[in-house]
C-alpha cells in the first residue's frame, strides 16, 4: 500500500468529543482533511455551529455536530445513540472532552473532584463502551484518548495545583493500555496522545500567570504546541498507518516528558 493510502480516511467516520474548539477541533480538521466524515460533540450549540463553519472554510465539507453534556450519563447515552443514528457506524472515536480545576489538595472541593473525574475518566469509559460494542461487531475501530503529560507526573512546587486533573489523566493512560489489551482481538486499537502545554481556553489562566516564554523554557524544543502539532500524531493512530500500534501513549510536548524528574 502506498503511503498516501495508509493515511487516507475516505469512507471512515469519526466522533470527536470536545470538538468545538482547541485540540479537539484541530484533530477533527486533520481527520476531515483526510476524508473522514466528522461528528463534533460538545455542550454548546453555538460553538459547535461555529466550529463546523470553520471546518468548511478549511475545506472539510462533511462535518456535523451534536450537542451533549458528557459529564452526565444521559448525555453520554445521547451522544452514542446520536452518533450511530447520524453516521450509521463509528470507525474512529477521539475522547478529547475534559475539564480541570485548580486548588490545593488539602482544600480540594469534592464537587470539583467529581466533576473532573466524571468528564475526564467516567465519560470516556461509558462512551468507549457504548461505541466500542459497534466497533467489536464490525471488527474494526480506532479509539484515541487525549491524555496529558500531567498524567505522567505531579506538578513542580509553586506551580499548578491540579490533583484531580493529574490523577484523571494518569487513569486515562492505564485505561488506554488495559482496553487495548482486551479489544485487540476484535481489531480495535486503543491509543493515547499526551499533549504538553498548548494554548487553549483551558490553559489561558496558566498562560496569563506564567507567560509563554517562561513555559517554553521547560521544553527542550523551547516552544509551546501550536494549531498543527497534534494533527500528524492523531492521523497515525486513526489510519491504516497505525494498524499495528495499540496500547501506546505518545507525548506531544516539545520534549518536556523526556526531562521530567
Amino acid at each position: 500500500m502506498r503511503v498516501a493510502q495508509l493515511f487516507d480516511l475516505h469512507g471512515q467516520t469519526a466522533v470527536v468529543t470536545g470538538g468545538s474548539r482547541g485540540l479537539g477541533l484541530q484533530i477533527a480538521q486533520a481527520l476531515g482533511e483526510q476524508g473522514a466524515r466528522v461528528l463534533l460533540v460538545a455542550r454548546k450549540q453555538a460553538e459547535l455551529e461555529q466550529a463546523c463553519a470553520a471546518l468548511r472554510e478549511a475545506g472539510v465539507q462533511d462535518a456535523d455536530w451534536l450537542a451533549a453534556d458528557l459529564g452526565a450519563e444521559e448525555g453520554v447515552a445521547a451522544c452514542a445513540d446520536g452518533a450511530m443514528a447520524r453516521l450509521g457506524k463509528v470507525d474512529i472515536l477521539v475522547n478529547n472532552a475534559g475539564a480541570t480545576w485548580g486548588a490545593p489538595a488539602q482544600d480540594y472541593p469534592l464537587a470539583a473532584w467529581d466533576k473532573v473525574m466524571n468528564l475526564n475518566l467516567r465519560s470516556v469509559f461509558l462512551l468507549s463502551q457504548a461505541l466500542g460494542r459497534a466497533m467489536i461487531a464490525q471488527r474494526h475501530g480506532r479509539i484515541i484518548n487525549i491524555a496529558s503529560i500531567a498524567g505522567l507526573a505531579g506538578n513542580a512546587p509553586d506551580t499548578m495545583k491540579t490533583l484531580a486533573y493529574n490523577t484523571s489523566k494518569a487513569g486515562l493512560i492505564n485505561f488506554t493500555r488495559a482496553l487495548a489489551a482486551e479489544w485487540g482481538q476484535y481489531g480495535v486499537t486503543v491509543n493515547a496522545l499526551a499533549p504538553g502545554f498548548f494554548p487553549s481556553r483551558m490553559t489561558q489562566g496558566v498562560l496569563q500567570q506564567y507567560g509563554a516564554e517562561a513555559l517554553s523554557r521547560h521544553a527542550p524544543l523551547q516552544r509551546l504546541g501550536d494549531e498543527d502539532d497534534l494533527k500528524g500524531a492523531a492521523l497515525l493512530f486513526a489510519s491504516a498507518a497505525g494498524k499495528h500500534i495499540t496500547g501506546q501513549v505518545l507525548a506531544v510536548d516539545g520534549g518536556v516528558s523526556a526531562v521530567l524528574a
